[in-house]
This record gives structure tokens, sequence and C-alpha cells, in this order.
């Protein structure tokens, strides 16, 4: 019993530091930015305490509303992009050879660049007078999908959307190709014995014994998403006329652009808050299916 209190002991102190880092800078902020959002203030002066206006405001903007939407869209087209890939590519690529290995390198180097940079990049390929999307849709007798893919508002979610999913498979590639190496080689000899192969093994070995890690990948989908700034806003900025804002650009539009530094505040709790019933909705769902 010393020995495992004397463990218990060492382990909390060598976490100490690192959760009081994480209290500082993480969790107080996020109370400070709640409280934030009770009062009108320009980020200057003094601060007037006008109670729930500020979250009452937000709730009736609809501006507000749809950059909700469009970042309903980004979190679905990282769940239903990004993980479905990123688990095609990590059995494809699973194995140590020198071409799994360059092959995940590839794939994983948009984690690399700056998002800025990956912004420009895919600005230039939407662009319509110079971007090589239209020069080669052009050119291969398809000139009636020709767009303006950031400019029409119909299409320009669903634009931005592709970089977003192509820039973040990398970190999703290698979680998933941890989990599938933990599969015991017990198991996977006995799925082939029994002909599961294939789609079935897929459906029946992996993913079954790698659930706990998608669900894991689907927290990571739905907090990274509605969190996006830096490419739709290289990209975009939100516009036009608002067809692209998100909960973030929008946040960031009425905190440093106008400096109503409490009604943004109130705008990144509101944030928080839809993320954690996003994330808890989801993994009630998943537990309900892992349970079936």
């Amino acid at each position: 019993m010393a020995a495992a209190s004397r463990v218990r002991t060492f382990i909390t102190l060598g976490l100490l530091p690192a959760l009081s880092i994480y209290l500082l800078f993480v969790i107080v902020p996020i109370f400070w930015s709640a409280f934030y959002g009770f009062f009108d203030w320009k980020g200057i002066g003094a601060m007037k305490y006008i109670g729930f206006a500020n979250y009452a405001e937000v709730v009736q903007d609809p501006i507000f509303w749809r950059a909700f939407k469009n970042n309903l869209i980004i979190v679905a087209a990282s769940i239903f992009g990004q993980v479905p890939i990123a688990l095609v590519l990590a059995l494809v690529l699973w194995k140590s050879s020198f071409f799994h290995r360059f092959i995940r390198s590839a794939v994983f180097m948009p984690m690399v660049l700056a998002s800025v940079v990956i912004g420009i990049i895919w600005g230039y390929i939407y662009n319509p007078q110079i971007g090589i999307l239209n020069y080669i849709l052009e050119n291969v007798g398809l000139s009636s999908w020709i767009r303006d893919w950031l400019g029409d508002p119909k299409i320009n979610m669903y634009s931005v959307s592709v970089p977003i999913i192509w820039a973040n498979i990398g970190p999703y590639l290698i979680l998933f190709i941890a989990a599938i190496q933990n599969i015991s080689s017990e198991v996977e000899d006995a799925a082939k014995i029994d002909g599961a192969v294939g789609f079935r093994r897929l459906y029946l070995i992996v993913v079954p014994m790698i659930w706990n890690t998608i669900k894991v990948a689907i927290v990571l989908c739905i907090s990274g998403s509605m969190k996006a700034f830096d490419l739709i806003y290289v990209m975009t900025g939100g516009g036009p006329a608002q067809a692209t804002e998100l909960l973030a650009t929008y946040m960031y539009n009425n905190t440093f652009n106008i400096f109503r530094y409490g009604y943004g505040s109130a705008v990144s709790t509101m944030i928080m808050i839809i993320s954690m019933i996003l994330v808890a909705g989801s993994q009630l769902l998943m537990k309900r299916k892992g349970n079936d």
C-alpha cells in the first residue's frame, strides 16, 4: 500500500505543472471570457454591466445563425470527409515499407505548412481568372463547370470545405494507423480463417476494434471545425456578404473590427457551449451504435 501511495504521489506531482499551466491558460480564460460577456466594453475604458443583453443579441442576430449553419457544413465535411479518407488511407498505408512511409509523409505534409500559406495556395487554385481549376476544366472540355468558386454563395462553402479536408487528413491518418497496428495478430489470423477479408474485414474486425479511436477522431473533428478561422479568413474573409461567415470569423469581426469586446466574448462563450453540445451528442450517438 505504501508503494502504491508513493506511485500515486509521484504521478500527481508529475502532472501538477502541466495541469497548472492548462488551468491558467485554458480553463481560466474560458470563464474570464464568459464573465466579459456580461459587460458592454470596447477593450479600453470602463466596463458597463448589461447582464444577458449580449447573449440575447447573439441568439437574435441572423448573421450568427448563418455562421452557425456554415460551421455545421464544415463539421459535416470534416466528419464525412477527413475521417473516412484517413481510415481508408490507413488501411492501405499501415505497413512500414519505404513507399508507405513516403506516402504517409506526403499526406501529412499539409499539417507542416502554415494555414495562411494553404489559404493563399487554394485561393489561387480557385481564382476565376488565373486559377488552375478553371483552366483545367476549360482544357478538358468542361467549360460549363467553370465557376467563381469562392464568390458564388451557392457553392463557396463547399469550395472552402475542400482545402479544410485536404489540410487535416494527416493527423487522423497517423491516429488510425497506430490503432490498426495495435490490433492483435491473432484476431487478424482468426478473421482470415473465417473468411473475413476486404470489406468484411473492415466492417467486422477493423472498425469495432478501433471504435474508440474513431470516437476520439470525431471529437477532434468537431472541436477543430467549430473553431475554424484561418483558412476561411485568408480565402474569403467571411464574404461575400457573409456567405462564408463562420462563428470564429463572426466573433473576430465583432471583437477586433468594431471593438465590441463584451459582445465578442459572449459569442466565444456561445461557440464553446455549441461545441460541447455537438461533441456530447456525437458521443451519445456513437455509444448507442457501439452498444448495438
